[in-house]
């Protein structure tokens, strides 16, 4: 929100200097953003008198000319502006003076053998327009030595405020000079236009369809006007804020939408087709060409005013170009309505819109305001463009706004921390423009302004029924509903200031600082740095992707026909292929490989932390970390590159579940992985028969085709969730062995559909005192083997803790081992 100073002072009576009217902004919580001020930039700009100007005596395009500026001294100006003559009065930038247009520093120099102390100005020059024909020409009248910006009314400052969403009321000049006022910064100017003599009927009167939509709207003609270019303190009003003027009506409407927040919009009534404008709901098919240019296919969920042929207006947003006035409009008709915010502000946002108009109603703004910001719009557009003004037309009512808020006084210091007494804070409220219903030493009932509808009390609310009846329905819901009180009390502390409030330190819970990270989130760290120090970037994506693709991506046991749940559909997705959150992280690291490759980077590793959704209940969404590697691994001067496989992603999984504290001997492998993986190279790890650790394995083939990944790719996923967290035990003696350790190898031979994890873990249940480490550290398979049968070598090491082993107890543990194994597996030890 812009405003400038002499603006303001339109509504507030004050002599505060623009510095304390910032800081008192900042301090009642009307945050100031920015202050321009055009004025200091353009200071050392005077006026001069162009005494004399001859041809410059060694070049045919410039000027010498002996410049006045009002101090008794003549300066010698060179200029190559071609309007430059004797007896003109111009801008001249003395040596020191900084040009705006491009920041050159002016200085006292020689310009081909002719002494120059300064530099006659263009308009662009100066930053005031794009004109770089000639230098400034000012009337004969023009003071010669006065400050340029001064004498032209440049020299005020913009102050450009932040609104929070529950202050409609900041969003007018008034409503801030009202603030102000509580704040002792002076005295708001009464508002209270005079009516305007109604001479005719209305052409046009008011049909109201949808009064949820709308309660209430007024509106009026004016015949006989002459529209051109506003006035020049019109203009200037409108271009310090950033507006671009149009012409007298539609400028009009734009200074009452910032003076008073009240959005207006005028109808050229010749363009009106029959004698009624309605408010009704669009309808299928139905569209108008806005005043931005863009077509707007209106729906049934949007309101519009209609004439008997088409649609004029998407209400309260934007006006159509059909109706809109020009040079040639003689009879206007100005609409002044009042809409529910609600709907305003869906259907900005359905046809992504965005006006001045539709910042304020979807804000709310003042219900009570309709007939007199109706009056004082009539009186100035009379006033600018002549004719005469016409009975109001009116539909609906002004809605039951009135309602009653208490503060109660001890909450001023107990919850406000503020030592102000009854009495100021009451004459705060009142200056605000709550009126006092009653009041008793222990507290006070206002009666809250039409401007105010953030307040809420307990009877009936601003632009009812729209409100009232979404409050009645989130109580249903069993929906905490703010009380009044907390408003006035911020009310109250905000126009004392902010910064008086004094700063209070939390109560200090204990000496020694609780740890910043739960076990759940420590451990879920731990396991994205594992992988990232296994060579793996670390990435944040998008919790939701294309439903498309996550179609690709069945969970774990799901059915070959499974379909992503519609539960999990987004209503409003921030793109048309980001509608359904994503069943695991790996096909958003999928989609980043793929983005990656086409880029010339196949070969990488990625992990992602990330939740997994199966459906809507808390339970349903998976903390998992992820690890993928496409391409081949790097290269080594050890070790020659190779493609990525699945015993890598393997690695991987393992590596997080030991950092985890998961012990290699309670895991076991399934090859039930789901049907994104490879279905031979792929696999489960499990503790348990029923819990899943992770998973892990090679991409399907053709879901790489489809993501469009060309190499090798494998991944893993590990289920933070399901893994338990570790008992707390007291800190024990380290147990270290006197005695060294011993290694011995099997071989064993045995079918190729037995997994090598069945010897491993019979082996190492088979003398648990002893056995500290089983590992397999060789397979063979070749023509020297009968058919079906692989050799698998295991390394198994001893750790002796009370006595040295004896050869015979050696080979009795061997033995025990052989007898497991073979037990378990029906392998035999091969000779």
């Amino acid at each position: 929100m812009k405003f400038s100073l002499s603006w303001l002072k339109q509504h507030l009576e004050t002599e505060a200097s623009l510095e304390q009217i910032t800081a008192a902004l900042n301090t009642i919580g009307l945050e100031v953003e920015g202050v321009e001020d055009r004025g200091a930039a353009l200071a050392p700009f005077r006026i001069a008198h162009v005494i004399e100007a001859v041809q410059h005596p060694n070049a045919d395009r410039l000027r010498a000319c002996q410049v006045d500026v009002g101090d008794g001294v003549i300066r010698s100006v060179v200029c190559g502006a071609p309007n430059a003559r004797t007896g003109m009065k111009a801008v001249l930038g003395l040596p020191g003076a900084v040009v705006p247009a491009n920041g050159m520093v002016l200085k006292v120099g020689e310009i081909r053998g002719v002494k120059s102390e300064g530099m006659m100005c263009s308009a662009r020059e100066l930053g005031l327009g794009e004109d770089h024909d000639g230098i400034i020409d000012l009337p004969a009248d023009a003071p010669v030595g006065e400050v340029y910006a001064r004498w032209a009314g440049l020299d005020e400052a913009v102050v450009e405020i932040s609104v929070t969403p529950n202050r409609g009321d900041a969003l007018s000049i008034r409503g801030i000079a009202r603030d102000l006022a509580a704040a002792g910064l002076g005295t708001l100017k009464p508002f209270a236009p005079a009516p305007v003599a109604s001479v005719y009927p209305s052409p046009l009167r008011w049909v109201l369809d949808d009064a949820e939509s709308c309660p209430w709207v007024v509106g009026r003609a004016v015949r006989g006007v002459t529209n051109g270019p506003s006035p020049k303190w019109l203009q200037d009003r409108l271009v310090s804020i950033g507006l671009r003027p149009i012409n007298a009506l539609v400028d009009v409407t734009n200074f009452f939408t910032y003076d008073l927040g009240r959005p207006l919009h005028v109808f050229d009534v010749a363009k009106v087709k029959g004698s009624e404008l309605s408010l009704r709901r669009g309808r299928d098919g139905e569209s108008f060409l806005a005043l931005n240019g863009k077509d707007v296919a209106v729906t049934t969920e949007d309101l519009v005013i209609a004439d008997a042929e088409a649609v004029e207006s998407l209400a309260g947003i934007m006006g159509g170009e059909h109706s809109g006035s020009d040079e040639a409009t003689r009879e206007v008709f100005i609409e002044c309505a009042l809409f529910d915010p609600v709907r305003i502000a869906l259907s900005g946002r359905r046809h992504d819109l965005r006006s001045d108009a539709r910042a304020r109603f979807e804000r709310g703004i003042d219900p009570a305001l309709l007939p007199a910001a109706l009056e004082a719009a009539t009186a100035m557009i009379i006033e600018l463009c002549g004719g005469e003004a016409s009975e109001i037309s009116s539909a609906g009512a002004e809605p039951a706004w009135q309602r009653q808020a208490s503060l109660r006084f001890e909450r001023i210091a107990g919850l406000g921390g503020s030592d102000m007494d009854a009495a100021t804070a009451v004459g705060i409220l009142e200056r605000l423009g709550f009126a006092p219903v009653s009041q008793d030493a222990e507290k006070v009932t206002v009666a809250v302004p039409s401007w105010r509808n953030d307040i809420a009390g307990s009877g009936k609310l601003a632009q009812a029924p729209t409100l009232e009846a979404g409050r009645a329905a989130r109580a249903a819901e069993g929906c905490a509903l703010v009380e009044p009180e907390c408003d006035l009390l911020e009310e109250v502390l905000r126009i004392q200031g902010l910064d008086r409030i004094p700063a209070v330190s939390l109560p200090v819970a204990s000496p020694v600082p609780p740890a910043s990270l739960t076990p759940k989130q420590s451990r879920a760290t731990l396991a994205r740095r594992v992988l990232a120090a296994r060579g793996m970037l670390d990435c944040v994506s998008f919790g939701f992707l294309d439903s498309k693709v996550a179609a690709s991506f069945p969970p774990l046991g799901s059915a070959a026909d499974w379909t992503p749940p519609a539960a999990l559909r987004l209503e409003n997705p921030i793109a048309a292929d980001l509608d359904q959150m994503r069943p695991t992280p790996l096909a958003s690291l999928l989609q980043a490989a793929s983005r990656n490759a086409a880029r010339g980077y196949s070969d990488l590793g990625l992990v992602e932390l990330g939740a997994a959704y199966r459906d809507i209940t808390p339970e349903g969404q998976l903390s998992v970390v992820v690890g993928l590697r496409t391409g081949e691994t790097p290269r080594h001067w050890a070790e020659a590159a190779r493609g990525v496989d699945a015993m890598d992603a393997k690695g991987d999984a393992l590596a997080v579940l030991a950092a985890l504290g998961v012990p290699a001997a309670a895991i076991s492998v399934t090859t039930d992985a789901p049907g994104y993986y490879h279905p031979g190279r792929s696999g489960v790890l499990r503790q348990g028969p029923k819990t899943v650790l992770a998973i892990f394995g090679e991409i399907h083939p053709k879901l790489r085709e489809e993501m469009g990944i060309s190499g090798p790719a494998v991944a893993c996923e590990v289920f933070l969730d399901a893994v338990a967290e570790p008992k707390k035990r007291k800190k024990a003696v380290p147990e270290l062995p006197s005695f060294q350790p011993l290694q011995r190898d099997f071989a064993f031979l045995v079918d190729a559909s037995v997994p090598a994890e069945n010897l491993l873990r019979a082996a190492r249940g088979a003398e648990r005192a002893l056995i500290t480490e089983v590992a397999l550290f060789d397979r063979y398979a070749g023509d020297k083997l009968p058919e079906g049968k692989v050799s698998l070598a295991l390394q198994v090491t001893l750790q002796p803790r009370e006595k040295s082993l004896t050869d015979a107890e050696i080979e009795a543990v061997g033995a025990k081992i052989v007898a497991a194994v073979t037990k378990a597996t029906g392998a035999t030890l091969r000779g």
